[in-house]
């Protein structure tokens, strides 16, 4: 198996508990890159200020780097370092933290009866009713929800290497129409979202004017909760089937649902890894890189080693002090976790709602195609047969 492979494999975490127990920063030969797998060897490399989040002389993967999904991803914050990175998420972040998160489970609600009957399967609620949350949220109307949900899906497919050429080119027509939109919106004073006008108010605060960059990054927020999100709710769901008695019977209380949710983006997360790209030579604990090398970070080995959590291989819902790097760390921690968390929390109180006899009977599933993310996809019974 390789770090790779273990991101879609049934169970990753014997083999990360191996990879640990060799050095917590060591190198790869046979892919030839630096592996972080522990927790101080992690932390370190995130916060390293040589280890940056693109390479140096490929800002934007060759793939998309000629199209409107090269242009998003060029200006994306979470892709930047500097003046790129800093400027839109001392707007961004800030907004967020504006958010009040008992006004997220009020805002799914609404969002749950526009879907209506097209919230059905496990795929609608993983993938759409999140993605329409935040469009609700930045201020979009209802009826342009789910449209803005499914180019979201669209441009998602461009960050993967493992796209074909027709997933570039919809990622490209994705991106061109998100931009559109969401220019229309910025120029529509009457606006009611208090979100937006919290981004347009830190805007102004420090002077920061970059239109097309703001708008990539409201594209950003999309992307990030249609796959984080998404993987964070289908490993819920996981962890139900394979423990029904997780949550006790009946409708649960939503802080418990929130515990099950931290506890699941911990134990199984939805973001395996990511890379860092050393940009002159440093040294990291005790290892020296060097300028052009790469760092594969095991965001999910880390989250099991029992320096960060004592019994880290146990599911316990009442964790003590819990600790995980599955939103990242350092300069380039998320800034929507809570957000994430809330959203997906509720998204598992809807489906048990909805679905109390077989919400957690999913009888097969298997994970989409990926490097480093671990969403699930669900099938029936008569499917998987």
């Amino acid at each position: 198996m390789t770090p790779f492979e273990a991101a879609t494999h049934d169970d990753p975490y014997g083999y990360y508990a191996l990879l640990r127990q060799q050095k917590a920063l060591f190198f790869d030969a046979d892919l030839g890159l630096w592996i972080a797998s522990g927790v101080e060897a992690v932390e370190a490399v995130l916060e390293s200020p040589d280890c940056r989040v693109r390479p140096l002389h490929e800002p934007i993967p060759p793939a998309i780097a000629q199209g409107a999904a090269g242009d998003v991803f060029g200006r994306l914050m979470r892709m930047n370092e500097g003046a790129r990175h800093r400027c839109p998420r001392m707007v961004i972040e800030p907004a967020l933290a504006s958010i009040e998160m008992k006004g997220v489970a009020d805002m799914v609600a609404r969002v749950v009866t526009t879907l209506g009957d097209s919230l059905k399967t496990t795929d609608e609620l993983m993938f759409t009713l999140p993605a329409c949350v935040i469009a609700s949220l930045i201020g979009l109307p209802s009826s342009r929800m789910q449209e803005v949900a499914k180019l979201t899906r669209n441009f998602v497919a461009c960050l993967s290497p493992l796209s074909d050429e027709a997933q570039i080119n919809e990622a490209h027509s994705g991106a061109t129409q998100l931009s559109r939109i969401f220019s229309v919106l910025l120029r529509d004073d009457r606006s009611e979202s208090p979100f937006l006008a919290r981004i347009r108010s830190e805007s102004k605060a420090i002077e920061w004017a970059d239109e097309e960059a703001l708008i990539a990054n409201l594209i950003g927020l999309m992307s990030q909760t249609c796959e984080a999100t998404a993987g964070l709710i289908g490993n819920t769901l996981v962890a139900l089937h394979r423990n029904p008695d997780l949550i006790g019977h009946g409708q649960p209380a939503r802080s418990l649902v929130g515990d099950l949710v931290a506890e699941v983006a911990r134990y199984d997360s939805p973001v395996q890894n990511t890379r860092r790209f050393v940009a002159k030579r440093c040294t990291v604990g005790d290892t020296i890189l060097e300028a052009g090398d790469t760092v594969l970070v095991l965001f999910a080995s880390a989250n099991r080693d029992p320096g960060l959590n004592p019994d880290p291989d146990s599911f316990l819902l009442k964790r003590s002090h819990r600790r995980a790097f599955s939103f990242g760390s350092g300069r380039h921690e998320c800034p929507g976790q809570q957000l994430a968390l809330t959203i997906a929390s509720e998204a598992i109180l809807e489906w048990l709602q909805r679905q109390p006899s077989s919400a957690v009977r999913l009888d097969r599933w298997s994970y989409l195609p990926s490097l480093n993310g671990r969403i699930p996809k669900f099938y029936l019974a008569e499917e998987a047969r």
